[in-house]
């Protein structure tokens, strides 16, 4: 009977102990779910009332960023190149030498040239002679063709004087009437060939002599090219010159390069050409030094390049420095205005939908209203806004696709 008492007591705190689990176990669970469902309602809740960025509308100059690239180039670089074919006897500067103008660079072998000059002044002093003594001697034929004639004159009016008195035949008469004739002819004859003030045999060996001078000029002019002088100040940035090596024409011996200046040059297109002005400030960054320099546009190419499709701008540097080299790649930006003091809103906060532009205006209260909106320039961030909304506003930039007239939502201030 003892046995059975203890049996049943026992059986009885096992009863009881699985009835605290599953109370306890219910308890947890019914708690799990209200919370899972307070969470749920919150979030549902919470959908009611969106987060938007809202931007809030100010008259500004309305300013696109025109983003070019290029690179540097210097105030001059001027080639050297043989004009003739000729050996190289010498070379007097290397690379990074700094030149002054007329400064001797290289030298070709004038011997041949030489040689021809001195052969030609010989035909021009032989030239010049014949020149003059044909000179003397028409001016001599001439006078005494001169003086024959007015002698033959005399001695026909001294001839026709006697015959009219009988002192003398017509046969004699008529004689001398022929010799007057002949050195009427001769006198003639000579008085023809003077052309401008000059004979014409005599005008004949004066451009013989011209044309030997002609000559020398051009062999002078050969051998002073051939000796090749700096034509202006700079440092040797290119040298493929070396004494003993024939150089051909065209070919490129050395190169000068002035740095004193340096200049960016960028390609810009057509759709961008029209917005950038003489004098506009620029900022440039050299990626090579890692540094930024400030500038301003000093040259716009008045035609487009019909290779490249595109114009050059040129700009100066305001503050370069000797490690600006030429060629280094350099970026460019140039803040260009496109209106002044107008409204204009983030390029997210437009629906355009068949045609019809809108914008969402947040109120004091937070509340949403609708707006049909014209729009006018645009840049890469903004556009302008012309009619439609009013200064001080506010317009929602995000979460659009979620928010609709008479709504209220939370507003984030993404102003500038």
């Amino acid at each position: 009977m003892k046995e059975f008492i203890k049996r049943c007591l026992h059986s009885s705190v096992k009863v009881k102990m699985i009835a605290v689990v599953v109370i306890f176990t219910t308890a947890a669970f019914a708690f799990h779910s209200y919370q899972a469902k307070s969470t749920a309602t919150g979030q549902r809740a919470g959908n009611l009332t969106p987060i938007v960025d809202a931007y809030s509308i100010k008259r500004n100059d309305m300013v696109r960023q025109i983003e070019l690239s290029g690179q540097t180039v210097p105030e001059s670089q001027v080639n050297i190149t043989a004009k003739y074919s000729g050996k190289i006897t010498q070379v007097n500067v290397n690379l990074g030498d700094q030149v002054t103008p007329g400064q001797l660079l290289v030298m070709q072998d004038t011997k041949d040239v030489d040689a021809t000059l001195a052969q030609n002044e010989a035909a021009l002093r032989q030239a010049t002679a014949d020149a003059i003594a044909s000179d003397v001697s028409f001016d001599t034929s001439y006078q005494k063709a001169q003086s024959d004639y007015q002698l033959s004159v005399s001695e026909y009016q001294r001839y026709k004087t006697l015959y009219g008195v009988g002192g003398v035949s017509k046969e004699a008469l008529d004689k001398q009437e022929q010799q007057m004739a002949a050195a009427k002819s001769t006198l003639d004859s000579y008085t023809k060939q003077i052309v401008g003030g000059s004979a014409a045999s005599v005008a004949s060996k004066q451009a013989a002599s011209d044309k030997e001078r002609g000559v020398i000029d051009s062999l002078q002019i050969q051998k002073n090219d051939m000796i090749m002088r700096a034509p202006r100040a700079g440092v040797i940035g290119f040298r493929q010159a070396e004494v003993g090596m024939m150089a051909q024409p065209g070919q490129e011996l050395l190169s000068i390069v002035d740095n004193s200046n340096i200049y960016v040059d960028c390609a810009v297109s057509e759709q961008d050409i029209g917005q950038i002005a003489m004098g506009t400030s620029v900022s440039i960054s050299l990626e090579s030094l890692g540094k930024s320099y400030t500038g301003r546009v000093i040259y716009i190419s008045p035609a487009m390049d019909p290779k490249t499709q595109t114009f050059t701008v040129r700009m100066s540097l305001d503050n370069r420095d000797d490690s600006i080299k030429t060629g280094m790649f350099a970026r460019t930006d140039i803040n260009v205005v496109l209106r002044q003091q107008t409204l204009f809103v983030p390029k997210e906060a437009v629906v355009s939908l068949n045609g019809t532009n809108r914008v969402f205006v947040i109120d004091d209260r937070n509340q949403v209203s609708e707006r049909t909106v014209q729009l006018g320039l645009r840049n890469d961030k903004y556009v302008e806004i012309l009619s439609g909304v009013n200064e001080g506003e506010k317009v929602a930039v995000t979460n659009l696709s979620r928010i609709k007239a008479g709504m209220n939502v939370k507003t984030n201030d993404v102003s500038q």
